[in-house]
């Protein structure tokens, strides 16, 4: 839980809590807060036990910390056995090819490797002239 607290936090919260509470309340302050935090973590337990409980025994593998966003990415995209081919899709783009032909686009300058779309600007339109229809912009 405090795994990333050095020796240096610990002893400001230790030097905070003689300032803040006195030496005399400082045991029984700590006692409580720690009393606290106990039943939090046995109400936490056993609610997810709970539920895992209702959800029955299909779900007996369910762990909570798959329901945060970056786990179920990183356990169900970016793992190693790569059922969904997405190795392969990842080598097929090079990034670096396709900024510098974006940015040669809108300079203005072409790429000889690239057919990159050209958006410079266009001639102005006439009033007797319908404007152009981009389909895929609307």
């Amino acid at each position: 839980m405090f795994s990333d607290i050095g020796a240096f936090e610990l002893v400001a919260l230790v030097i905070l809590g003689v300032l803040v509470f006195g030496p005399d309340k400082l045991p029984k302050v700590i006692q409580d807060i720690s009393r606290f935090v106990r039943k939090v973590r046995a109400f936490s337990d056993s609610a997810k036990e709970d539920i895992r409980n209702e959800l029955g025994p299909e779900f007996k593998d369910f762990e909570f910390e798959d329901l945060n966003p970056r786990t179920f990415v990183r356990k169900n995209l970016l793992d190693d056995g790569d059922d969904l081919g997405l190795k392969e899709i990842r080598s097929g783009f090079d990034l670096k090819e396709e900024a510098a032909s974006v940015t040669d686009a809108v300079n203005g300058r072409s790429r000889s490797s690239g057919s990159a779309p050209s958006l410079r600007k266009q001639d102005p339109v006439r009033p007797d002239e319908r404007p152009p229809f981009d389909p895929d912009a609307t």
